[in-house]
């Protein structure tokens, strides 16, 4: 799980007013590298952030441990 800056969350959860699922969650695109992939981000109401889940497979692929920063490109779908 890659929790996104508070800054960013702050950010996504101005633009997707009334856009979120169930939980809070926002449905996205997301990048690292040429690995691309969709899934949902989730708020974190304690930390103001939002969780990223991130597959076994794009760990693997990018050798993504805990503790690990990377870049990610998040586009939120539905607007």
């Amino acid at each position: 799980m890659l929790s996104l800056p508070i800054e960013e969350s702050t950010e996504i959860s101005e633009m997707a007013e009334g856009l979120t699922n169930g939980f809070g969650s926002l449905k996205v695109e997301a990048r690292i590298g040429a690995t691309v992939w969709r899934t949902s981000i989730f708020p974190d109401a304690k930390s103001g952030c939002f969780h990223l889940p991130l597959k076994a497979s794009v760990r693997k692929a990018k050798g993504l441990v805990e503790g690990s920063q990377t870049t990610v490109q998040l586009t939120v779908l539905g607007f």
